[in-house]
């Protein structure tokens, strides 16, 4: 079986806590009858000043299914090969949640005495719709126990070359929200010898066509204007000059087309749908009664589940119902592009990364982080751990880190906890 323990993990997490000298105080575990697999914990980490808010540091423990048959190497088994560490997870999020742990440990050994105190959550079901979300749980079940001024989590990092240069890093300030949608048509079916003009396939293919040949409005919210920016400067040439004629004047169609070429700039600039699972017909020698697919939409940051939905529907035509699937998740709230986040992170940049630029980033993913926000706990994805030009494999095949990537981040993000805490 392919399927692990979120609630083993964090207790074998707690174990070396505690032998590291944390006690059963310091540590609570969290779960549902429903999903005894799915559990998580909490670790507080007193700091010596009341007046300091506490922060939280975040990760998941879950990840996304794999094939072991696709894979060169068994994906549920680290494996150090060439330079790296392969495995599903090793980058999301297993890496995040292992140095947060190794953080807290290499803290009560040395004997630090934090002014803020600092609080660890090691969460499930980030990655799995349906899966009980352990920060989602936290954030409506014990909203006193993760409370914290500001939150660090997944979502920044920074980006290699092909021959292994660091080339930029940078701090997830935002991100969009994931919503899928459901595209159904029905008709009577019948013989397929005697074909008609009404089929569900047909009809469903073309409200696909539709949505493929949309392109959502151009926006920009704080945080992606200064990324922008920032890029526009760094890139230079045509594309550079493209993306300050769009930061001028978004329904610039012209400079649109030129910056939207790079898929991660396209997905940056406004909200996408595509399709991603279709299911139709019900026999090879019949006409089908009905055809369904699932539209996949990262929404833009200020728009809702509700204006894609109608957008949507204006594009499928009549013919095609459009239903907005559950869950429907919080709609991201961005956090302030704030310099007492982004300062330490580039402060402590500058003495383990020198030369290297921290660029602020809108994610075209999504985290656990919108289940904070909601409460009123602004979330920051990292710098910190470089990766590959494919983004090593994430979601993908041989999911794979640098082994100095792991190390190297290992001892920025230590640094950085110390700095905002001390």
């Amino acid at each position: 079986v392919n399927e692990g323990s979120c609630t083993q993990a964090s207790h074998q997490i707690a174990a070396r806590m505690k032998a590291a000298g944390f006690t059963d105080r310091d540590i609570t575990f969290f779960s549902v009858p429903d999903h005894p697999k799915d559990g998580g914990l909490v670790a507080v980490f007193p700091g010596s000043d009341p007046a300091a808010k506490p922060m939280l540091l975040l990760a998941h423990l879950d990840v996304v299914a794999a094939k072991r048959a696709d894979w060169v190497r068994d994906p549920f088994k680290l494996i150090e090969e060439g330079g790296y560490y392969y495995g599903r997870g090793t980058v999301d999020d297993k890496a995040m949640a292992a140095v947060w742990a190794d953080t807290f440990i290499r803290f009560k050994q040395d004997g630090y005495k934090p002014k803020r105190t600092i609080k660890l959550a090691l969460t499930c079901g980030e990655e799995t719709t349906f899966a009980f979300n352990g920060a989602e749980w936290l954030a409506k079940n014990k909203p006193d126990l993760i409370a914290a001024e500001f939150a660090l989590n997944e979502g920044g990092g920074g980006r290699l070359d092909a021959a292994g240069n660091r080339q930029l890093l940078a701090v997830q300030v935002g991100e969009k929200a994931s919503q899928n949608y459901t595209f159904t048509t029905t008709n009577p079916g019948g013989h397929s010898s005697q074909p008609t003009p009404a089929n569900a396939i047909y009809e469903l293919a073309d409200a696909l066509k539709a949505v493929q040949g949309y392109e959502f409005p151009v926006k920009f919210t704080d945080t992606t204007r200064a990324f922008f920016t920032m890029t526009a400067k760094g890139m230079g040439g045509e594309v550079g000059a493209a993306i300050t004629r769009l930061l001028a004047n978004p329904n610039d169609k012209a400079a649109d087309a030129l910056v939207s070429r790079d898929k991660a700039l396209h997905s940056t600039l406004r909200t996408t749908c595509v399709a991603t699972l279709l299911n139709a017909g019900h026999a090879e020698n019949a006409l089908p009664q009905k055809a369904t697919a699932n539209v996949n939409c990262r929404i833009f940051p200020g728009e809702t589940v509700e204006g894609t939905a109608a957008k949507l529907k204006e594009l499928a035509g009549p013919k095609v119902t459009v239903t907005v699937n559950q869950p429907v998740r919080p709609i991201a709230v961005p956090p302030p592009l704030d310099p007492k986040i982004t300062g330490p992170m580039e402060a402590v940049a500058k003495t383990h990364f020198p030369g290297v630029p921290l660029l602020p980033l809108m994610s075209t993913g999504a985290t656990d982080g919108i289940f904070l926000e909601a409460i009123g706990i602004p979330v920051y994805g990292t710098p910190g751990f470089f990766i590959d030009p494919d983004f090593g494999g994430i979601h993908g095949l041989n999911e794979r880190i640098r082994v100095k990537s792991l190390y190297d981040g290992r001892d920025y993000l230590y640094d950085l906890v110390k700095a905002y805490a001390g």
